[in-house]
C-alpha cells in the first residue's frame, strides 16, 4: 500500500495563498493599492511610516494595518498622524502577519476612502518573507545599523521583495556600514532590486520614498 504523506505546512501554506489572491481580489475592486513594508526588528518602519502618514495620510487616502508580536504600541504611536483608523493586529507570539489576520484588518477599514495600504509586517527576516499578505508590492527595510551581509545571510526575503529602502543614513558616518557594499549583496540575491536611501529622522531621501508611493497608486486609479 502507498503512503501519500500530507505536509501540515503545505496545507497551512496552501490555503494562505488562497486567502492572499481574495485580499488581492478584494482590494482591486476598491481600486486600493497594497504595500507589504517588511524588516528585521528595530529598521525604522514605524517612524518612516510616521513621517509618510504626516505628509501623504490623507493626499494618498493611507490605510495601516500594523503587525506586533506583542503590544499596539506601533499602531498607537502612528495613530497621533493620521484621523484614519490604523488597525492594530497582535499575532500573539506569531513572528509575521498571514493573509486571514489582513482580511479581517480590511473588515474594519473603509476601502471606498482608501487608495493605499501599507501593511507594517512583524520585524523578522525570516517568517514574513514566505507569506502572501495579498500586496501589490513588497518593501524590505534595511538600516545601516545592521550587518552590510544581511541580503546573503537571510536571501529570501531579498528574493521575494521588489524594493529595498536603506534606512537611518544619518547614521552613515557613524557606523562601520557600505552602503554600496550592502546594496551590491542585495543584488547579488535578487538583481531587480531597486533602492531608496533616506533618513526619517532629518528627511534626507523622504522624496523618493514618497515618489515611489505616488506611482504605487497610480495603475489602480482609474479602477
Amino acid at each position: 500500500m502507498t503512503v501519500r504523506r500530507i505536509e501540515v505546512r503545505e496545507r497551512v501554506m496552501a490555503r494562505n495563498d488562497e486567502l492572499a489572491a481574495q485580499v488581492r481580489a478584494r482590494l482591486a475592486r476598491h481600486g486600493v493599492a497594497a504595500l507589504n513594508l517588511m524588516s528585521s526588528p528595530g529598521a525604522g518602519k514605524t517612524t518612516l511610516l510616521e513621517r509618510t502618514l504626516e505628509v501623504l495620510g490623507e493626499p494618498l487616502a493611507i490605510a495601516v494595518v500594523a503587525g506586533d508580536v506583542q503590544t499596539q504600541n506601533d499602531a498607537d504611536r502612528l495613530s497621533v498622524h493620521t484621523g484614519r483608523l490604523v488597525q492594530a493586529v497582535v499575532t500573539g507570539g506569531a513572528c509575521h502577519l498571514d493573509a486571514l489576520q489582513v482580511s479581517e484588518a480590511l473588515d474594519h477599514i473603509d476601502l471606498d476612502r482608501t487608495r493605499l495600504l501599507i501593511i507594517e509586517n512583524v520585524g523578522n527576516l525570516v517568517c514574513p518573507a514566505s507569506w502572501d499578505l495579498g500586496e501589490q508590492a513588497r518593501i524590505v527595510l534595511f538600516t545601516v545599523t545592521e550587518g552590510d551581509d544581511k541580503p546573503l545571510k537571510y536571501p529570501k526575503m531579498f528574493e521575494k521583495a521588489d524594493w529595498v529602502v536603506m534606512t537611518k543614513t544619518d547614521l552613515l558616518p557613524y557606523v562601520p556600514f557600505d552602503i554600496e557594499r550592502a546594496e551590491r549583496n542585495c543584488l547579488q540575491v535578487n538583481s531587480a532590486l531597486r533602492f531608496i536611501r533616506v533618513s526619517a529622522l532629518t528627511g534626507n531621501g523622504l522624496t523618493g520614498w514618497f515618489d515611489l508611493l505616488h506611482r504605487s497608486v497610480v495603475p489602480l486609479a482609474g479602477v
